[in-house]
């Protein structure tokens, strides 16, 4: 048996007035994602674990079988593999986001998705500051190391914040001295940054500057067994975004690059399907990502949210429905709601929905209401995995 997993982040959602109290997943015109739910079975899954933050990183290694309590240290050591960084055991890896700020408060948590080509200029004219070392990612996800440091702080992410004053949302406690250091480099950065020439261009044609560093995430690197130790599979992820490529390198999966991959709506979904398809060749299971309805929830754009989930149907789910083997059962599902009308994560139960070829299905829609009277029920974490693999785990 060949297994495919697809995840839409952020592609659930609360009710929405302008949409008659329907959400985007009920009104969305998908017809593979609602085949997968009629000819398999539906339920709900919990992918965030009573008392954490309801993070991209904490579902993903729930619906990968991985308890997020026992291995998730933070989503930097996790970004930091995907880099293919080095941290040793003391080492403190944080997520660097280019921000956009404007009168103490952040105005842009993506710096208007600001390129990787005008980031990594920035980035190194970060290096300035000699406080550790900063690792070029991806548009305005980049890497931060300290060599030693304490990764025992608060800190929020910065999409959850956006229109607050950033001196209430530093790193706390501000006693601590990483804390008193690190808040002095973000604070300290916009002078650096503002007057660079990129973002003087940035401004001239009418962009958001990426004229501040914003530290969170931050941790030690988790210790993992693979995938196929846990639960005798192999595994590839495809993804264009770093932290879910971290687990994948973490938990002993091969990574997928696919050539147009963004993280954004631009993201090429056909490839991704086909590299899918060619992938399952050599590993028994394939992890694909996509990170653009999550992207529209945090915009809190309707129109781009439903364009999302009908391109992530149309271009490639279906595209994995006919190219896949025979014998290949095939799930679908968001990793937690980004719900358009407070554009954050939340914690909320998730539809999932799991094809398997010969089997009867549930005859239901792929969507919240619908999930609810799947034939699985709601489960919780680890139980997705061992659901679908049909093994027990460990």
């Amino acid at each position: 048996m060949k297994y495919i997993v697809v995840v839409g982040d952020g592609m659930a959602d609360y009710p929405v007035e302008e949409l008659g109290g329907k959400t985007p997943l009920q009104v969305a015109n998908k017809p593979n994602m609602d085949r997968l739910a009629s000819e398999g079975r539906l339920g709900l899954l919990r992918t965030v674990p009573e008392g954490m933050y309801p993070d991209s990183t904490v579902a993903n290694f729930s619906i990968l079988g991985y308890d997020p309590r026992k291995y998730y240290t933070g989503r930097g050591p996790l970004e930091a593999g995907a880099l293919g960084v080095k941290l040793g055991d003391s080492d403190v890896a944080f997520r660097c986001n280019l921000i956009t700020e404007g009168n103490g408060r952040i105005l842009d948590y993506s710096a208007g998705h600001v390129s990787t080509e005008e980031a990594a200029k920035l980035i190194g004219e970060m290096g300035k500051f000699k406080a550790g070392e900063f690792h070029v990612g991806v548009s305005y996800r980049h890497i931060f190391v300290l060599r030693e440091g304490d990764p025992n702080l608060t800190s929020i992410p910065p999409h959850d914040i956006v229109g607050e004053q950033i001196s209430r949302n530093l790193l706390k406690p501000e006693e601590n001295e990483t804390a008193k250091m690190l808040n002095k480099l973000m604070l300290d950065s916009r002078k650096v940054l503002s007057g660079h020439p990129v973002n003087l261009r940035r401004e001239k044609l009418g962009k958001n500057p990426a004229n501040m560093i914003w530290l969170w995430g931050q941790g030690r690197k988790p210790r993992m067994e693979s995938l196929e130790k846990k639960y005798g599979v192999s595994g590839a992820v495809i993804s264009a975004v770093s932290v879910i490529k971290g687990i994948g390198v973490h938990a002993g999966m091969d990574i997928i690059d696919v050539p147009g991959a963004t993280g954004y709506y631009d993201t090429n979904y056909e490839g991704k399907a086909e590299h899918a398809i060619r992938a399952l060749e050599g590993h028994d299971l394939v992890f694909i990502h996509v990170e653009a309805p999550d992207e529209a929830g945090h915009s809190g754009d309707l129109e781009a949210k439903i364009k999302a989930i009908e391109d992530l149907d149309g271009r490639l789910v279906g595209k994995v429905l006919d190219g896949a083997p025979e014998d290949c059962r095939i799930a679908v599902l968001p990793d937690h709601p980004t719900p358009l009308k407070i554009r954050v994560h939340v914690s909320d139960p998730v539809p999932f929905a799991i094809y398997t070829p010969g089997l009867p299905g549930d005859k239901l829609r792929f969507d919240e209401s619908s999930a609810k009277r799947g034939s699985l029920g709601e489960i919780a974490g680890e139980q997705f995995m061992r659901l679908l693999l049909g093994k027990r785990g460990r």
